[in-house]
């Protein structure tokens, strides 16, 4: 960060860096090929000609813009290979690519800096629905000039919860669906975005209760996760007290809804669960 610049002038580097790429992916709607259109990891997890595209420019903007630090992106990997040293910038610039495909508008820009592995400053903007949610450590959360918080649910069954499951749900022995269905009788209803960084901002703003997901990477949440915590909510490890950006599995929301959640989740499992560790069913 250059010494006459503050972490509020970053946040509205940045946050003109998210719509600018958010204007990106509006371009390619209704105009992506079949040849623009790819798979990752598994015939689930796609890509597109859109996210490298929202990617590209917004790699060369924080270049551009800030020099000297690192990236982890979710196309292109990372520049530097220790995301806990440092500075980093945590890209993922086009979350929910199967809503996006399908023309479903729940997709957004997530843009994260992380100090020595902490998240702090955020991005999350949703460019179809026009809104951009966006934070700085000890800042609090915003949704445009909006102050927001968390909801102050402090029971699951009354509580609106939103989840996801992994692409790779048919290799992984734990994907999140026996999770479901221990919640399923204990909350007021669940909604499945495809798209943790529009679920975590919706819990900062209180549109949503409580959040909780297994097999996520960093780019997936670390913008998300810190609009949470501004907003007066925890993020955690489903077991509490591990690493939610680099572990794999995040829970989200108003403090005694998490501890709700918990008790559910965790009825029955041994102090190792979840292993989120690739093992094949």
């Amino acid at each position: 960060m250059s010494a006459h610049r503050t972490l509020q002038d970053d946040r509205r580097i940045v946050v003109d860096i998210a719509v600018q790429a958010g204007k990106i992916l509006l371009d390619w709607r209704g105009r992506l090929a079949s040849t623009d259109i790819g798979s990752k990891s598994a015939a689930r997890d796609l890509v597109t000609a859109a996210d490298l595209a929202s990617e590209e420019f917004i790699l060369r903007s924080l270049k551009a813009a800030f020099p000297q630090d690192g990236f982890l992106a979710e196309e292109s990997g990372s520049a530097q290979t220790n995301a806990h040293a440092g500075t980093v910038w945590c890209v993922d610039p086009l979350d929910g690519t199967v809503n996006f495909v399908h023309g479903i508008p729940m997709y957004a820009v997530s843009i994260a800096r992380l100090r020595h592995g902490k998240p702090d400053l955020a991005v999350v903007h949703l460019p179809c629905l026009g809104e951009t949610f966006h934070a700085r450590l000890g800042g609090g959360a915003w949704l445009g000039s909006r102050q927001i918080s968390v909801s102050t649910a402090t029971q699951p069954l009354q509580s609106l919860l939103a989840t996801g499951f992994p692409y790779r749900r048919h290799q992984l022995a734990d994907n999140n669906l026996e999770n479901f269905q221990r919640m399923f009788l204990h909350q007021q209803g669940v909604r499945r975005m495809g798209s943790a960084a529009t679920d975590l901002a919706y819990v900062a703003a209180g549109r949503l209760d409580g959040f909780w997901e297994l097999h996520l990477s960093p780019w997936d949440v670390a913008a998300g996760a810190l609009l949470v915590a501004e907003a007066g909510g925890i993020v955690d490890t489903l077991v509490p007290g591990g690493d939610y950006l680099f572990g794999g599995n995040l829970i989200a929301g108003p403090e005694q809804l998490v501890a709700g959640m918990r008790e559910i989740l965790l009825a029955g499992r041994d102090s190792s669960y979840p292993d989120l560790g690739d093992k094949h069913i």
